[in-house]
């Protein structure tokens, strides 16, 4: 996935470059010189598969990755099936080669899958798949564990969480996804207070934060990506294979995120309609 998402890059000062001779693998650390990750004309480091990139908050601590900057890199766009909640809809996510899966760990959810639950899938999948862990206003300590036990690459608050939330792990570099409801521009004014490590866009859902099949006005999308490159952003909201390729080129994210737009049933996969998701993104 690294490999396919980085191929239409082509000088030293374009996002997601690698020069041929600053690619080093000592004892399988990496070291990626005058590269530009979101962060332009920025080098990183990258020991024991764990990213640190200077002034910057982003960092992914654990084995897959790789495969998590790949949902985050905004030269193509991903795609992102959320609310997995059975093995074997994980397995054939794997198969097809989707980018991210997302587990929600709200108790509330039509698609809440425990944390002792999600733990085999969790385990199974990791480093074949981006593993994203859905929070509602949880106790930040459960989002912390589930990083640190790397049970999950990244974190997405998709509830009301605070700047001041947000910051303890900004500041440890704990990779994290914020969801904001889109209502109008001024939804978007403070999102950079939250030190994020990708911004989700969302229709508004008061009290069931998600999961609505309703779309909002992607425009307004759209000039959030053009006004700041430097943010990757998921586009979420009523996609569907029917719009999922004029959503892409429309707004330009770095993925699109599927809930019911991809089901059969709540937290049930229909991979008739991932694989026509897939080939959405594709003609794009």
């Amino acid at each position: 996935k690294f490999a396919s998402k980085s191929r239409t890059s082509s000088n030293t000062h374009s996002q997601f470059f690698i020069l041929h001779s600053s690619f080093l693998i000592p004892h399988s650390s990496f070291l990626i010189l005058h590269s530009s990750f979101f962060i332009l004309h920025s080098s990183f480091f990258i020991p024991n598969s764990s990213f640190l990139i200077p002034n910057s908050k982003f960092q992914i601590p654990n084995s897959s990755s790789l495969v998590s900057l790949s949902l985050l890199d905004p030269s193509s766009t991903s795609l992102k099936i959320c609310g997995v909640t059975l093995a074997e809809d994980a397995r054939q996510l794997i198969e097809l080669g989707v980018d991210a899966m997302g587990i929600n760990f709200w108790p509330h959810s039509k698609r809440y899958l425990s944390p002792e639950n999600a733990e085999p899938i969790l385990r199974d999948s990791e480093g074949q798949i981006t593993r994203v862990g859905v929070f509602v206003n949880a106790d930040p300590g459960l989002a912390r564990q589930l990083l640190e036990d790397q049970l999950i690459d990244i974190a997405q608050f998709h509830g009301d969480e605070s700047p001041e939330y947000c910051a303890p792990f900004a500041e440890d570099r704990l990779p994290f996804i914020k969801a904001i409801g889109v209502n109008n521009r001024a939804s978007l004014e403070n999102s950079g207070d939250y030190h994020a490590s990708a911004i989700l866009l969302d229709t508004p859902a008061p009290g069931t934060y998600g999961g609505t099949g309703e779309k909002f006005d992607w425009s307004l999308a759209r000039d959030f990506v053009s006004a700041r490159p430097q943010i990757p952003v998921l586009l979420a909201g009523g996609i569907t294979p029917g719009n999922a390729a004029e959503a892409a080129s429309q707004v330009h994210p770095a993925a699109l995120d599927v809930a019911s737009g991809a089901e059969l049933s709540p937290g049930i996969k229909d991979f008739a309609k991932v694989k026509a998701l897939m080939a959405a993104l594709a003609s794009t």
